[in-house]
């Protein structure tokens, strides 16, 4: 009895956190991908817009086997947009704005979540240990931390992630049709790493500690001001 309510309670915890992630992954992919696909059509490229892809709806942004693996393994993705760099007047310099969108618009989502975050956690102590107040920050919290790993992880220099179409801006032509040629198995060798070492991970997260760490620095006087003000 003691082993199924252990059992059942590991898998109640684990629903609980994809309550609390889900949205949060979701509304991220999909500001992720409309950032692409803005940044592309302010240059130039209409393919995005006339594809339906230049929405906050994440339904038009939902790939359903990376949605459904963010169920079973936590990690999922949403469709790529489309971009055409031959409707770019410098296609280079065209495709390394576009591919800087997709990790800016998640950084700029992790400052304004660590805002929020830092903001709730004060007021969480000044009206009293507020429960409501206590679930906005977990998502807040969850908000900021998942934004900076996106931003992180997509800047990886490895094809299809945007760091790979950032690098390749600074690489010489012969050096991007190896990337090309060769990017998928580069891929498959990355995600074996990933899922068979902490390396990845570990270097991840430090970044993620970090960069909350100085948001929260950045935002703790006018956060805690604000909630005095406001429940003090």
């Amino acid at each position: 009895m003691d082993t199924l309510n252990y059992i059942f309670q590991r898998i109640t915890e684990y629903f609980k956190d994809i309550l609390y992630i889900l949205p949060v992954v979701i509304i991220s992919l999909t500001v992720h991908e409309c950032a692409h696909g803005y940044v592309a059509y302010k240059l130039g490229d209409p393919t995005a817009k006339n594809m339906g892809r230049l929405t906050l709806n994440p339904i038009r942004h939902i790939d359903p086997v990376g949605f459904i693996m963010m169920f079973l393994v936590r990690f999922g993705w949403a469709k790529p947009v489309p971009v055409n760099p031959m409707y770019f007047k410098n296609p280079k310099k065209g495709m390394l704005f576009t591919a800087l969108a997709g990790p800016m618009s998640n950084l700029v989502l992790a400052v304004v979540s660590t805002a929020l975050a830092i903001f709730l956690n004060y007021s969480y102590y000044y009206s009293g240990a507020s429960k409501i107040i206590q679930v906005f920050f977990i998502f807040f919290m969850d908000m900021a931390m998942i934004n900076i790993g996106l931003a992180v992880f997509n800047l990886i220099p490895v094809y299809p992630l945007d760091g790979s179409r950032i690098f390749n801006y600074f690489l010489p032509g012969k050096f991007n049709d190896f990337f090309r040629r060769y990017g998928n198995y580069i891929f498959i060798a990355f995600l074996v790493l990933m899922f068979t070492s902490n390396i990845i991970g570990n270097f991840i997260y430090q970044v993620q500690i970090t960069l909350f760490n100085f948001f929260g620095r950045v935002w703790a006087i006018p956060a805690s001001f604000f909630a005095k003000l406001i429940f003090g």
